[in-house]
């Protein structure tokens, strides 16, 4: 009897022990510490039991490539039919990068990224996320890229943004964002001045009073106010802008790995658009109907070094089109319907190494000369697919082969030579018809550049 006391006095004890630790001072700090400790750990307990609940075959089987560039590493899971977020555990090295667009990941679960702390991109683009639980990205502070582009992602609460404090892009561009009062604190992060590269291009789909405005241009006080009463918001529709050129952030899919490209095949441009970041260094506009290039379309893509404008229907390239791509390496010209290339269009590629020019009807006239004098100016340019095609009697030949044949056949008397004295004809040769033709033929230089010349006639050997 006296053993089951002791046994209880010690349990009252114990119990009250919590309370009196929590009076003495500075503890209280201690257990808020504590519970915080605990709730993370029942939000990493929940996602374990919830990726074994999916089970590994879900996660382990899709071929994930590791692989590492320029001392970073990066985990490509792109294309894997993923419906969940991998366990960090998985892989063999923890990754800097990790790449899930393209999957079939429908909602992003609290500590779904547990593991992954290292972390400073994350690209999750084409998915199919509708919800971000407000635990989703804990741990992931050193993340300074998100990639939540073309889901189906309608509100996000600014607490989901909080784990991460040096996030400097995010892309939400391209989701069907609902304008309303729960998206008035999200919406006054991304307008905080330093903020710039958050949300950028991000439009609202609903009400119809805001639909493609953009959520960094919208009043964050009109969404509780006025929404939260039954107003009529179709009285304040403001008339569209007027259109400009369409912006390649917001059209076209931009990926990370294994360099900064954008692809923007098969869109039904015809034109080039306009705001390619000045990082992005590769640029697939194929299967397109840009059927001309205008100067300065590519204006601010200083890093670019590959460009691909197959399969246009291209006609026309102005000179200036290409100015600035200086760092340019690959151009794809194939399959368009170009017969030449005006004077001065490559003049600022100095460093182009590859050129495909295939599939294109190249006319075998004077007009083609430039290009083959320029290729022969740049010895170290590989390109292919340089045939005529018209007229009739040059069909297949090699463009280089047609002009040299060109000047071969050029008959050398055209060429100007000082006759000897004795062979001078004066009544033919000072004859003012002679004169005069002698003097149009220096007006095709500008009349400003012009200096007083004596002009010596020559009989053509």
């Amino acid at each position: 009897m006296r053993v089951i006391s002791s046994v209880f006095l010690a349990f009252v004890a114990l119990s009250l022990l919590p309370s009196i630790e929590s009076k003495r001072p500075g503890k209280g700090r201690g257990l808020k510490r504590a519970r915080q400790k605990l709730t993370r750990e029942r939000s990493r307990m929940k996602a374990l039991r919830r990726q074994s609940r999916s089970g590994f075959s879900g996660i382990v089987i899709p071929n994930c490539s590791e692989m590492t560039q320029s001392g970073e590493i990066y985990l490509d899971c792109q294309d894997q039919s993923l419906t969940s977020i991998p366990m960090a555990s998985t892989w063999s090295r923890v990754p800097n990068h990790l790449l899930l667009a393209r999957n079939q990941i429908k909602a992003l679960r609290s500590g779904s990224f547990l593991g992954y702390e290292r972390l400073s991109s994350l690209d999750l683009q084409q998915n199919q996320i509708s919800q971000v639980e407000e635990d989703a990205f804990q741990g992931l502070t050193h993340l300074t890229t998100l990639l939540l582009q073309h889901n189906q992602l309608r509100t996000l609460s600014e607490e989901a943004l909080i784990p991460m404090p040096n996030l400097q892009y995010l892309r939400l561009y391209d989701n069907p964002w609902k304008c309303f009062c729960p998206m008035e604190s999200l919406i006054r992060t991304l307008q905080v001045p330093s903020n710039r590269n958050l949300g950028n291009h991000a439009k609202c789909a609903e009400p119809v009073s805001l639909k493609d405005r953009k959520l960094k241009q919208i009043n964050p006080d009109l969404l509780c106010e006025e929404f939260g009463k039954n107003v009529n918001v179709t009285q304040t529709v403001e008339p569209n802008p007027i259109r400009g050129k369409l912006d390649a952030t917001a059209l076209c899919h931009t990926y990370l790995f294994p360099v900064t490209w954008m692809d923007c095949r098969n869109r039904g441009l015809t034109e080039v658009p306009s705001g390619i970041p000045d990082n992005v260094v590769r640029v697939d506009l194929s299967l397109n109907k840009i059927h001309h290039l205008k100067p300065r379309d590519f204006q601010g893509a200083k890093s670019l070094r590959i460009l691909n404008l197959s399969s246009n229907d291209m006609q026309r390239i102005d000179t200036g089109s290409l100015s600035g791509l200086l760092h340019l390496q690959e151009l794809d010209l194939s399959s368009n319907q170009l017969h030449f290339v005006q004077y001065g269009v490559l003049e600022d590629l100095y460093f182009l190494s590859k050129l495909k020019l295939g599939g294109n009807p190249w006319m075998c006239d004077y007009n083609i000369h430039y290009m083959v004098y320029w290729l022969r100016l740049h010895p170290g340019v590989k390109y292919s697919g340089l045939l005529c095609q018209s007229p009739l009697q040059y069909i297949g030949e090699r463009v280089e082969d047609y002009v040299h044949s060109y000047n071969r056949d050029c008959p050398k008397d055209r060429q100007l030579s000082k006759p000897d004295q004795n062979q001078r004809d004066a009544e033919l040769w000072d004859s003012p018809m002679e004169l005069q033709g002698a003097v149009e033929e220096e007006e095709l230089e500008p009349s400003h550049l012009r200096a007083p010349q004596k002009y010596q006639i020559f009989r053509l050997a």
